[in-house]
């Protein structure tokens, strides 16, 4: 367990929980513990899979450490540049082009700004039912600019999206299922229960696999249906050319013809 951070691996699948009360605010030092963690996900070929909580059933996270923003202690000008958030940008996700892994978000409790930002950065969301999201920044004289900028609109209809950014109200659980924000919402006591078993269904699954999707989809996001057909098949996109070719491939196909549960080994 790092300062602000606690890891546990289970299998193929690495547990990420925060932990740094009473908010769960994410300074540098706690950016560099998730981003060592996601780099341990991305870089150890025996994890498969991880899942992202924090510790409670009141908050996810607030998102930057504003008390060491006031403080002087962090900047806001160029602050991507100024400070050493770590492998993957703030919060260890916001910016990890290379992890291919999926990563479960098993979110507990409230869900605002950076911890939003975070959030977003996911590939499967699960929600407690009371759970609230919300981006705060606008009445404080900034915006929410480590990703939600970015993708919230991608995932909203505009004009919601923009409640969200300019008037700064809340969406629920709920609502953001409703929207497709998330997939699944639960009571808090089957959370951690319905992120595990998500978990190890993937884990299951042919590793190459598994991460061609995440590196397929970045490569090919946003750009015309034609050249997403072209990057596929002359682009760069090594665990994808690596899938194609790998013994896990040749045995699900093999046991899918010979009727019994494939064993896949990741090559």
């Amino acid at each position: 367990m790092t300062q602000h951070v606690e890891v546990t691996r289970n299998g193929h699948i690495l547990e990420v929980k925060l932990n740094n009360p009473k908010v769960n605010a994410i300074g540098q030092e706690m950016s560099r513990e998730l981003g060592a963690a996601f780099a341990t996900l991305r870089d150890d070929p025996d994890l498969r899979v991880g899942i992202l909580t924090a510790e409670g059933e009141k908050i996810f996270s607030a998102g930057w450490d504003l008390k060491a923003l006031d403080s002087g202690d962090t900047k806001l000008d160029n602050w991507w540049e100024d400070g050493d958030y770590g492998d993957g940008g703030f919060a260890g996700l916001t910016e990890n082009w290379n992890l291919n892994k999926p990563v479960i978000a098993a979110l507990n409790g409230l869900v605002i700004g950076g911890g939003f930002e975070l959030a977003m950065s996911c590939d499967l969301l699960i929600a407690a039912d009371h759970v609230e999201f919300g981006l705060p920044e606008m009445p404080l004289g900034m915006v929410p600019d480590a990703g939600a900028l970015q993708r919230l609109p991608r995932r909203l209809p505009h004009n919601i999206a923009m409640e969200m950014f300019l008037l700064g109200r809340r969406m629920t659980a709920s609502e953001a299922a409703h929207y497709g924000l998330i997939n699944k919402v639960v009571p808090y006591g089957e959370l951690m229960d319905a992120a595990r078993a998500w978990a190890n269904q993937l884990a299951d699954t042919a590793p190459l696999a598994l991460q061609t999707v995440k590196e397929v989809l970045r490569t090919i996001e946003c750009v015309p249906l034609e050249q997403a057909f072209h990057s596929m098949r002359t682009g760069d996109l090594p665990v994808y050319r690596a899938m194609l070719k790998s013994e896990d491939a040749e045995e699900g196909v093999r046991a899918f013809v010979e009727k019994r549960a494939p064993v896949f080994k990741g090559r």
